[in-house]
């Protein structure tokens, strides 16, 4: 942990009452420098939106739109991948602060139900956060359902000497 980050009272994956971080870096400063580096996605009114971050989590939501559809009016596989690979991104980016050049290594999904034309969420939490690689899992549902569409589990290496 770099030296003058304040520690939260919040209970942490590590179990309750367990002293976690603060995010390295804010909500709104995370959500404009997105914006400026995927004008698309992130943009106010594109396809993904941060709705919480913490350290070593996040939460982002996927909007709907027909063009995310594959026959079968279900939501396709790649939109998918594309929320857990920007959710644990983002998780990633809130523990450690603005490391652009951070990249996905490894990428793996399981696909448990067809998701009706809605918007997704996703519930990233980080297992480990090394000084080169961070691993975490992504629970992706539909708006409003407790059930899971898809679980992914993702690895990402950061550069070195950049955090």
């Amino acid at each position: 942990m770099a030296s003058g980050r304040r520690k939260s009272s919040k209970a942490g994956a590590g179990g309750q009452g367990e002293k976690v971080p603060d995010p390295a870096i804010s909500l709104e400063d995370l959500k404009q420098r997105l914006e400026t580096e995927f004008p698309e996605p992130f943009r106010p009114g594109g396809s993904l939106s941060i709705v919480r971050i913490a350290h070593g989590e996040a939460q982002l939501r996927y909007a709907f739109h027909p063009r995310s559809l594959r026959p079968g009016g279900t939501i396709s596989g790649p939109t998918m991948m594309i929320l857990a690979d920007s959710a644990m991104y983002v998780a990633i980016l809130a523990s450690i602060g603005w490391v652009p050049l951070a990249v996905t290594t490894n990428l793996s999904i399981h696909f448990f139900k067809k998701p009706g034309p809605r918007a997704l969420d996703a519930q990233c939490r980080l297992l480990k956060l090394g000084k080169r690689l961070a691993v975490g899992e992504i629970a992706i549902r539909s708006e409003g359902e407790d059930e899971l569409a898809a679980h992914a589990v993702s690895t990402y290496s950061i550069p070195p000497n950049l955090r």
